[in-house]
């Protein structure tokens, strides 16, 4: 009997597939990438009694060799939640999955009013409503994030000279065309430290059908985005790393954020319509 440890790692992760699996089915833990899968081994290694718990978006963490089913699932819990706006569940207990799929998709939230909204701090964190940024259709229409209020957006800031951003490509283009034609869900790609003809003709080559806008940069030496108000804000304010992605829920509202690229943006689905349905009240 191995020893009492606590064991809690949390990352940011994609979203995989949801479905029934059996305890050992590692691939079927919605979140997981290689290091969280090796996470998932070690809590199936563990002694009882023992739990794993994940989060939308978000966090996983577990909790093996305690004295009871009830005390590792509160710990797993706990630690998943740290850190969290969201919330956490429970994906196993000892030799039981107890996934509840049909809750999982309800997990974003709880949604600003449009009065709170109204209220909300600007900036790129959750809750926090998202910088205005003003940018151009391809035909070279003005537009600004503003005038998607009423939509979900979601906003991914790339550059063709990225190989992440470019490696992420493929997987936004299933996106797109899983979302059809729900018009109360937008997708606006925005290109950074390049032009925008540079970033289109990366993407017609690749026959990528995907609605790239002109944020305004020119080349490579300007690292800010223009705003509505006439001033800017720095791409390295907005994206720690590129691809950046926020999803922006119908006030405008940051509801979730990735730095990085996402493997599974297709699992992403279910959320995005619970912020379809549930947001801009």
């Amino acid at each position: 009997m191995q020893s009492a440890i606590l064991t809690a790692i949390f990352f940011i992760l994609p979203i995989l597939p949801v479905r029934a699996a059996a305890l050992n089915d590692v691939a079927a833990v919605p979140h997981l990438d290689s290091a969280g899968k090796e996470g998932y081994r070690g809590f199936l290694a563990a002694g009882k009694q023992r739990a794993f718990a994940i989060g939308p978006g978000g966090a996983w963490a577990w909790k093996g060799s305690e004295a009871a089913a009830e005390l590792a699932a509160e710990a797993a819990l706990q630690f998943c939640q740290t850190g969290m706006g969201q919330t956490c569940v429970l994906y196993s207990v000892n030799d039981r999955v107890v996934f509840d799929a049909l809750a999982w998709a309800r997990l974003w939230g709880p949604y600003l009013n449009r009065s709170e909204a109204g209220r909300a701090h600007v900036g790129k964190e959750r809750g926090e409503r998202f910088y205005n940024l003003i940018f151009q259709t391809s035909s070279g229409k003005a537009t600004k994030l503003s005038d998607l209020r009423g939509k979900v957006v979601v906003l991914h800031f790339w550059g063709s000279w990225c190989k992440s951003c470019r490696h992420e490509m493929p997987e936004l283009q299933q996106l797109y065309r899983a979302l059809g034609a729900k018009q109360d869900i937008r997708m606006v790609l925005l290109q950074v430290r390049e032009d925008f003809a540079a970033s289109r003709q990366w993407a017609q080559q690749q026959r990528l059908e995907l609605p790239l806008y002109d944020s305004g940069v020119h080349d490579k030496t300007v690292d800010a985005l223009p705003l509505a108000d006439g001033l800017t804000v720095g791409d390295r304010d907005i994206a720690a790393a590129f691809p950046t992605t926020y999803i922006l829920d119908k006030h405008g509202i940051v509801v979730f954020s990735h730095v990085g690229a996402v493997s599974g943006w297709l699992q992403y689905l279910p959320l995005l319509r619970d912020v379809s349905t549930r947001s801009g009240k």
